[in-house]
């Protein structure tokens, strides 16, 4: 028998028994759920991830629905367990579902939802944020300073790469990709290389019309190129930032023979997904070239990192953060709790997961619909004409 799992309740007469498995940001989440007559219980357990074996127990006997992690494995046996306590939906607190295993949800009917549409920006920014960093030194001028080693200023202190004029290089120009070029192109007057597999006409349009204003006002315009191969933007990209699905043909993305086409000064920045780099080589590279460096905000093997990657100087490292802006975070468990409640409810699913704008106005309630789920296609779900 499956050991009980310490719980926050709310609303504990609610005809509805919705699951957190984690107490998540902000407090409309919460208000939204209870007005729907949902008793919500949050997980407190002392735990950053929860086993398979805690989750059923969270789960029990009856659970219309559950808001769970990235973090947690939700396979066979979960779904199994959901379904037999009588649960129709889940729903990740995330935009990847890399932990989720889609067939096993089909199998037991239960609808899985995910969060897309309100990080772009945010990740984008995080993304921008580590390339600074790592450009212009910043982890290491900071450690200096704190260790009181600054004596006066000195020519050769902590020269790092001006990126004006320089080239950025995208790959995988979705929402977030697209978003981190532009950024970076009108930020700070940088060209543009892509590689993805359709074409970012938006994307395009945007460099070109920058570059446009640029000349018109006497100023070297800005350009941009879309690369026939990722192997091209390695090779001519100063700046190379990783924006695409982690699949198995994108696992090990960046190896060993791919790190040696780059740049000996580039730097590389991943905000996607850790797999789609070879850590153990990254690790081998950054010993072997000082002057390469790397903003990393995600990890092979989460939450560890590959032995000799933290006493690295040229590596910038943080703990998964690129959602983490307040309004990101609350948003993200708003999409959460309204995907496993528009399926309690007999919802459908609304038109566009992009568009979440709807969903996150405080002044107004929600749309009846289900902001997102990855299988309704497979469900045969309904899908909002709004």
């Amino acid at each position: 028998m499956a050991k009980p799992v310490s719980i926050q309740v709310w609303n504990p007469n609610g005809k509805y028994r919705v699951v957190s498995t984690k107490s998540m940001p902000g407090t409309r989440w919460i208000n939204l759920l209870i007005q729907q007559d949902c008793r919500l219980e949050i997980c407190t357990e002392k735990k950053t991830i929860l086993s398979v074996e805690d989750t059923i127990a969270l789960i029990g006997d009856k659970c219309d629905g559950v808001i769970g992690q990235l973090t947690e494995d939700w396979g066979e046996e979960l779904f199994s367990a959901l379904s037999k306590a009588g649960g129709k939906a889940f729903s990740n607190m995330a935009v990847g579902y890399n932990n989720v295993d889609v067939n096993a949800a089909n199998k037991h009917g239960v609808a899985v939802g995910n969060t897309p549409g309100v990080l772009t920006e945010t990740t984008a920014e995080l993304a921008a944020s580590l390339t600074l960093a790592a450009a212009r030194r910043i982890v290491e001028a900071d450690e200096f300073m704190r260790a009181g080693l600054y004596d006066g200023w000195l020519p050769h202190l902590f020269v790092g790469n001006l990126l004006k004029g320089q080239t950025v290089g995208v790959i995988g120009a979705g929402r977030i990709g697209s978003a981190y070029a532009r950024m970076m192109v009108e930020g700070f007057k940088m060209n543009l290389i892509y590689f993805d597999l359709y074409q970012s006409t938006r994307l395009e349009k945007f460099v070109t019309a920058y570059g446009a204003f640029l000349k018109a006002n006497g100023e070297t315009p800005v350009t941009w190129k879309r690369a026939a191969s990722m192997d091209e933007v390695l090779q001519e990209a100063d700046i190379i930032s990783l924006h695409p699905i982690l699949d198995k043909t994108t696992y090990h993305l960046v190896n060993k023979e791919r790190l040696a086409k780059m740049k000996k000064e580039a730097i590389l920045i991943n905000c996607s997904r850790g797999p789609v780099i070879d850590e153990v080589a990254l690790v081998e590279h950054l010993k072997e070239n000082p002057m390469f460096r790397v903003g990393l905000d995600v990890f092979e093997d989460e939450p560890y990192m590959k032995p000799g990657l933290a006493e690295l100087k040229n590596a910038v490292v943080v703990p998964h953060i690129a959602s983490a802006s307040k309004w990101t975070r609350e948003g993200m468990a708003t999409l959460a709790a309204l995907n496993v409640l528009g399926k309690i409810k007999g919802y459908p699913v609304w038109f566009d997961a992009n568009r979440v704008e709807p969903f996150l106005n405080e002044n107004a309630q929600p749309p009846a619909a289900c902001p997102s789920i990855v299988n309704a296609k497979a469900l045969s779900l309904p899908v909002s004409k709004l």
